[in-house]
C-alpha cells in the first residue's frame, strides 16, 4: 500500500552512512555493536525458543541473527535497501530459516501473526522527529502482547538544554580520527545537526503515553540512553 503524502519519510532521512553500499559494508566495525549483553538481558526477561522478537532498525543483523540462535521467530526490519541487501546475505550464509525481512520503517511496518513477545531498537529511533517518535513508539506497543517487552537503545540527551554546548562539545572531543575506527568528528556533527535526538524528561513521558511502563533507564555521557519497558498487562 502506498504510504498518504503526508507522512514522514523515514528513507530520505535514514543518514547516508544506512543508505550507501560503501558504508554499510563498514557499518560493523563503526558501530562495534555486540549482542552478547542485550541478548543475555532479553533471556533473563524470558526470551526463549518459544519467543517472537520484532528488530526494528535491523541495519544489518548483529542482533536480530545472534537473537535468531534463541528466539522461535526474529522479524528484522529496516528501511534501507543496503542494509536489507546485507542482512539477506547473511541469514542465507548463516542458513537461518527463521528470520523474516521486511523492508520497512518505524511507521510502516505491518506485524502479521500472533502478537510479538519483544521489540528490539539500537540507536534507530533518532531518525524519526519527536512526533513521529510518539506514533513509532505507539505502533511498537500496539505490535507487543500484553506483558510484552522493549529493549530500546538510543542517542538520547540527559542534560538541562543550558549544558548544551559542553555536553556536545565533549562528546564530539571523543570522536574517531578515521571512518573505519568510529563516528567520526564530521558524522557525530551531522547527527546533532541534521537528526532528532530527543531529551530523556521528553522521551520517557513519550513511552508512557504510547503504553509502556519504563523499568528500567540508564543514561551515559549525557547522549546515550537504554531503557527496558514492558506493555500493560506484565501482571
Amino acid at each position: 500500500m502506498t504510504p498518504p503524502a503526508w507522512l514522514f519519510d523515514e528513507r530520505a532521512h535514514a543518514g547516508h552512512e544506512h543508505l550507501d553500499p560503501a558504508s554499510v559494508s563498514i557499518y560493523d566495525e563503526k558501530a562495534r555493536s555486540d549482542p552478547t549483553d542485550d541478548l543475555t538481558l532479553l533471556r533473563r526477561l524470558s526470551l526463549d525458543g518459544s519467543s517472537t522478537l520484532v528488530d526494528l532498525g535491523a541495519g544489518t543483523g548483529s542482533f536480530a541473527l545472534a537473537a535468531a540462535s534463541v528466539c522461535r521467530k526474529v522479524v528484522a526490519v529496516d528501511i534501507s535497501q543496503a542494509m536489507i541487501s546485507t542482512l539477506k546475505d547473511r541469514t542465507r550464509e548463516l542458513a537461518l530459516a527463521n528470520v523474516e525481512i521486511v523492508e520497512a520503517g518505524f511507521l510502516t511496518y505491518e506485524h502479521e501473526g500472533e502478537p510479538a513477545d519483544f521489540v528490539y531498537c539500537r540507536n534507530a529511533l533518532h531518525h524519526l522527529p519527536d512526533v513521529w517518535k510518539a506514533v513509532a513508539l505507539q505502533r511498537a506497543a500496539a505490535l507487543l502482547r500484553p506483558g510484552g517487552v522493549l529493549r530500546l537503545r538510543d542517542l538520547v540527551y540527559s542534560f538541562d538544554p543550558a549544558e548544551a554546548g559542553r555536553v556536545l562539545s565533549d562528546w564530539l572531543d571523543r570522536a574517531t580520527d578515521r571512518p573505519e575506527d568510529g563516528w567520526t568528528r564530521s558524522e557525530l556533527e551531522a547527527h546533532i545537526r541534521d537528526e532528532y535526538s530527543t531529551f530523556d524528561w521528553l522521551l520517557e513521558p513519550m513511552l508512557e503515553r504510547a503504553g509502556f511502563e519504563v523499568l528500567e533507564s540508564r543514561y551515559t555521557d549525557g547522549v546515550y540512553a537504554q531503557f527496558v519497558c514492558t506493555t500493560a498487562g506484565s501482571g
